[in-house]
């Protein structure tokens, strides 16, 4: 969804390149998962930018229920920060189930950070200022990611997200 109705400006360049690096854990165990994480974390930072620009971490198993799955981004990001790598890589997440905090369960802005698996998004914190300095307001993507789908309307979202009804 996010490619196919261009809500990340920066995804088709990479997908178009083949340097996305899809990886699935089935694990269900916290263990196994924050192990993953690790292995994963260490393979982006390990490897040319130009072989794998960014990786997508798909969890198959065992962060179903939004709360669990955000416990698991909270050791991540925790992760990140203990060992002072905030400055190279961020995360993005996204759940079938994502609800941002304060706002309405059924607003469509969820939709914009839901997908079929509860997935972590590790982006290298320095490819993402190159790409932010061509755009002149950051801030307004999510806006009008927001605004592209309420235009689309909640049939056609649904209809092409199912998986976050």
């Amino acid at each position: 969804m996010v490619v196919r109705l261009n809500l990340c400006p920066f995804s088709s360049s990479v997908i178009a390149r083949n340097q996305v690096r899809y990886a699935v854990c089935d694990a269900e165990s916290d263990t196994q998962q924050k192990q993953f994480f690790l292995n994963e974390l260490q393979r982006l930072l390990g490897t040319n930018e130009h072989d794998i620009a960014t990786s997508l971490l798909m969890f198959t198993q065992g962060l179903e229920e939004f709360e669990d799955f955000l416990s698991v981004l909270d050791w991540f990001q925790w992760l990140l920060e203990q060992v002072e790598l905030t400055e190279h890589v961020q995360l993005a997440s996204f759940h079938p189930q994502y609800l941002f905090e304060g706002v309405a369960a059924d607003d469509l802005s969820h939709f914009t950070n839901r997908s079929p698996y509860p997935t972590i998004h590790l982006l290298r914190q320095d490819q993402m200022s190159k790409a932010l300095a061509h755009v002149s307001n950051p801030e307004q993507i999510y806006l009008d990611n927001i605004k592209a789908l309420k235009k689309l309307g909640r049939q056609r979202v649904e209809a092409i997200c199912p998986w976050g009804k």
